[in-house]
C-alpha cells in the first residue's frame, strides 16, 4: 500500500467523499445554507452590477474563505462531538474556536462586500 487508505484509493473517490462533506454541511448545518444564499446573491450582484474580473476575484476569495472556515468548523466540531461525547471545558473551546474562525471569515466577506460592491450599488441606487 502506497500509504493512502483503502477508502481513498483514487481521486474520483476523493473528489466524490468531498462532495458528500459538503453536501453533508448544506443539508445540517443552518450557516452553511445562509452561506449558500448569500453566495448567490452576491454572483448575481457581481453580474447585474457589471462588476470587473478583479472585483469579482475579492468577492470570490471572500465568499470562499466562508465556506472553507464553515467546512472546517462543521468537521472539527464533529470531531470533538466522537471524542468528547460528555461535556467538556477543553471540547468547549475547540469548538468555540473554529466558530470564531467562521465568524472572522465572515466579517472578512462582509468587508470586502462594502468595499467592492457598496460604490456600484451606490450608484445604481441614488446615482
Amino acid at each position: 500500500m502506497n500509504g493512502r487508505r483503502k477508502w481513498n484509493q483514487s481521486e474520483k473517490d476523493s473528489f466524490r467523499h468531498s462532495i458528500e462533506g459538503i453536501a453533508y454541511t448544506m443539508k445540517n448545518e443552518f450557516h452553511m445554507r445562509v452561506h449558500a444564499i448569500a453566495t448567490v446573491i452576491l454572483i448575481l450582484l457581481a453580474i447585474a452590477l457589471k462588476l470587473p474580473p478583479e472585483d469579482c476575484l475579492w468577492l470570490l476569495s471572500a465568499a470562499a474563505a466562508v465556506w472553507v472556515t464553515e467546512l472546517i468548523n462543521t468537521a472539527i466540531e464533529r470531531t470533538v462531538d466522537l471524542a468528547s461525547p460528555d461535556s467538556n471545558e477543553l471540547a468547549k473551546i475547540a469548538k468555540d474556536t473554529a466558530a470564531g474562525a467562521v465568524l472572522v471569515s465572515s466579517v472578512y466577506a462582509v468587508a470586502i462586500g462594502v468595499i467592492v460592491l457598496g460604490p456600484s450599488l451606490w450608484e445604481k441606487l441614488f446615482g
